[in-house]
């Protein structure tokens, strides 16, 4: 026997309430429509509801069993509608991202943790790559956005690129190096240091060539290649070494006190940081969220370190 399951909720606000007109008025419906409703209920199981000439009503054995699987519909229902209406708000489902691993460590998975503390219930899958792998994963639909440092002329066709950082390097070293303890300091004080050349395939190690070609320094010395940004780190605080990073990387490690920036002037690139998608694609409730939640962080620490840059990074 098949009973409409809306019946059943109808029977349970009925119960619930004490009475028809009660029950209705709960419904939002007209105590006519209820008890019709509950009369075509009845035809169908063909047993009565309420003892018969008593008032109020009295619920029978079979109405009482009835009116609890009312319930859990009603309930079922209200937790399905309230899934929907997070899912669309962005407040529920996955956002896969991906991006240059030094920004994505050093930057994006603070950010990250922030915004699972505001939407605990969206999940975060993230990877790593440089910008062509990522227009690959992107067209793949493996990834929904990449975060990573791009040309806004070499954004291709069907990729949309919102840019939300302006590329700004520095050259860093450990808060207990030689250099970083000096009053005054010259382009000449770091040529005799070691370097830390990031992975060849990213962006920064040709970076690193372009700054020191640009203050004068042709034969350098690499101490340590490629590695995470915790790597990098560790290194650095263990040995006399430089490295060239975002500042934005290096302001965000500043309540660790694991990297200091160098107040020596050196060329930004011409990339800018910023969020690429496809735009043949529809976005998810949850990344569009994400991607929005992403850019106004990116608005406040863009104004942070451009505070920062004028009042306290460059000496004359």
């Amino acid at each position: 026997m098949k009973i409409d399951s809306s019946h059943l909720e109808i029977l349970s606000a009925v119960v619930s309430a004490g009475g028809l007109t009660e029950g209705a008025a709960v419904l939002g419906k007209s105590q006519p429509s209820v008890s019709r409703t509950l009369s075509m209920l009845e035809a169908r199981i063909g047993s009565r509801l309420f003892e018969k000439g008593r008032r109020p009503l009295r619920p029978t054995e079979l109405c009482l069993t009835l009116a609890a699987e009312g319930r859990d519909i009603f309930d079922a229902n209200q937790r399905a509608s309230q899934a929907v209406i997070k899912y669309a708000g962005g407040k529920s489902g996955t956002a896969r991202v991906a991006g240059s691993p030094i920004f994505m460590d050093g930057v994006i998975s603070n950010m990250i943790a922030g915004f699972q503390v505001a939407f605990p219930d969206v999940r975060i899958d993230q990877s790593y790559g440089y910008a062509s792998g990522l227009m690959e994963q992107l067209a793949a639909g493996n990834i929904d956005l990449a975060i990573c440092p791009m040309k806004n002329d070499h954004v291709p066709a069907g990729y949309d690129f919102e840019a939300i950082l302006p590329g700004r390097n520095v050259i860093a070293c450990a808060p207990n190096h030689p250099l970083a303890r000096k009053t005054s300091l010259k382009l000449g004080d770091i040529v005799a240091y070691p370097w830390i050349a990031p992975p060849p395939d990213s962006p920064l190690y040709e970076d690193l060539q372009k700054v020191l070609k640009g203050i004068g320094i042709t034969d350098f010395k690499v101490s340590f290649s490629g590695g995470s940004l915790v790597s990098v780190i560790n290194v650095l605080k263990g040995a006399d070494s430089l490295t060239v990073l975002p500042y934005s990387v290096v302001f965000q490690q500043k309540h660790l006190k694991s990297l200091v920036a160098l107040p020596i002037r050196i060329e930004h690139p011409e990339r800018q940081l910023g969020l690429l998608r496809r735009i043949d694609r529809p976005e998810r409730p949850a990344v569009v969220r994400f991607r929005k939640y992403i850019k106004q962080e990116f608005a406040s620490l863009s104004h942070t370190i451009g505070e920062q840059e004028r009042n306290t990074l460059w000496r004359k």
